[in-house]
């Protein structure tokens, strides 16, 4: 069921009217973190759905701080995935925001946008941040000013199912060009689909990414559309393609992503765009596909360009306990502390030196191995495609609306890119 436009874009109005109210109040009440003179000071940190998983994890982690750190106590808070956004919004308005907080960068640069972080440039030093990966450093700035500290990171690769392929008698494709030819042929020798992507507005962006893949250009630099081009045009155009020849599933315009997963462990579709994390589940929920699962780098246009996700920590403006606050934040993403995350999250790292760790470098392996080797191979060129702006969500929302409409026949691919970058300018 399709979201109203309402719906969808409820958070960000609420995002406005209560960051308005912040600004106008000055920045709202101090934090209650403050420490008693003399006395100890309190860490309050929130994370994103990691317990209980990872629960033994943060605790070890948490007590090594605070043994090191005699003055500091950490408070712990985790927060569901679903409640996060509405959470912090609603504790930064009323001034009673913790002091570390992890984000995604998309979500953070919107609240940075409105100075609800401290700015870090001034206060981490050059040498601080070359530990980080570059190109993931930059992703948490917006307006070339830092507001984020890079954490875990996922990159997709291209699960492919063997025997399907076999069958078909094509390879795993690598780039869009590719996996046009591939899914035709897959179709016509085993009359199942090569692939499945969503377009549904609220869901992955994947079919966002691909668009600056193939070389689209979202937004230019004052904020306008960029995508009514030619190239523009011809991304529009190949969905639409693949969607009206019957090469993808008629459900992408309804089903996110999890469906592609179900349907790749059903056997139904030969490739699956997700993180190597996703391969055990793989493993123990479709034995049979998992025995015959390859893995390959990102499918990707004729730029090379890979995405990486971010997650990133954030340090809220109002921090009573700022040095403490930061002291913390960059205790947690240091290259010990991330590789022994990334092990046993079964994600990657940001930092230079914990992703050298031969972990990662498993040549020959199948299975998550592989898969995770082949995840951090990508990470030498691997960026966040699409840039850290405001209302980035509904720009997903707006192109894969008139996308949809194109694939339905509803409009000309000329029309729907037109009307995209319209419906873009007037917000």
């Amino acid at each position: 069921m399709r979201l109203r436009p309402y719906a969808r874009f409820g958070l960000f109005a609420l995002l406005g009217l209560m960051m308005s109210w912040l600004v106008a109040c000055g920045g709202g009440q101090p934090n209650a973190t403050a420490p008693a003179e003399g006395g100890s000071q309190e860490v309050e940190f929130w994370t994103m759905q990691l317990q209980p998983d990872f629960t033994d994890y943060f605790n070890g982690l948490i007590a090594d701080y605070e043994a090191q750190n005699p003055d500091t106590t950490v408070r712990w808070v985790d927060v569901p995935w679903a409640d996060m956004q509405s959470k912090i919004l609603t504790a930064v308005t009323a001034g009673t925001a913790p002091d570390v907080v992890n984000l995604n960068p998309d979500f953070a640069a919107q609240l940075a946008s409105r100075n609800a972080w401290m700015p870090l440039d001034e206060k981490v030093s050059a040498e601080a941040k070359q530990v980080y990966l570059p190109n993931i450093w930059e992703a948490n700035t917006l307006n070339g000013q830092s507001f984020g500290i890079p954490w875990y990171l996922t990159t997709n690769v291209t699960l492919h199912n063997q025997a399907l392929l076999d069958e078909a008698g094509v390879a795993p494709p690598t780039t869009y060009a590719e996996l046009a030819e591939v899914a035709r042929q897959v179709k016509e020798k085993t009359g199942k689909y090569a692939y499945f992507t969503t377009f549904v507005p609220e869901d992955s962006a994947d079919v966002l990414q691909s668009f600056v893949q193939m070389g689209v250009e979202l937004v230019d630099d004052q904020g306008q559309a960029a995508f009514d081009t030619d190239a523009g045009r011809a991304v529009f155009q190949y969905w639409t393609d693949l969607y009206q020849q019957e090469l993808l599933p008629q459900e992408v315009l309804t089903q996110g992503h999890r469906r592609a997963i179900e349907l790749f462990q059903a056997g139904e579709v030969a490739l699956l765009s997700t993180g190597a994390e996703f391969f055990p589940t793989i493993e123990a929920n479709a034995p049979d596909i998992a025995a015959v699962t390859g893995s390959g780098p990102q499918i990707t246009g004729d730029t090379g360009k890979t995405n990486v996700a971010v997650m990133n920590v954030v340090i809220p403006a109002g921090t009573d306990v700022p040095d403490a606050a930061l002291d913390f934040a960059l205790y947690v993403t240091n290259d010990a502390n991330q590789l022994s995350f990334a092990k046993a999250a079964n994600v990657l790292p940001s930092t230079t030196g914990a992703l050298e760790d031969g972990y990662f470098a498993a040549e020959g392996t199948k299975g998550v191995e592989k898969a995770r080797s082949v995840s951090a191979e990508q990470m030498n060129q691997a960026e966040v495609l699409i840039p850290a702006m405001d209302g980035v969500k509904e720009l997903q929302a707006i192109i894969y609306d008139n996308l949809q409409a194109a694939m339905l026949g509803q409009k000309p691919v000329d029309q729907a890119v037109s009307d995209a970058a319209a419906a873009w300018n007037a917000r």
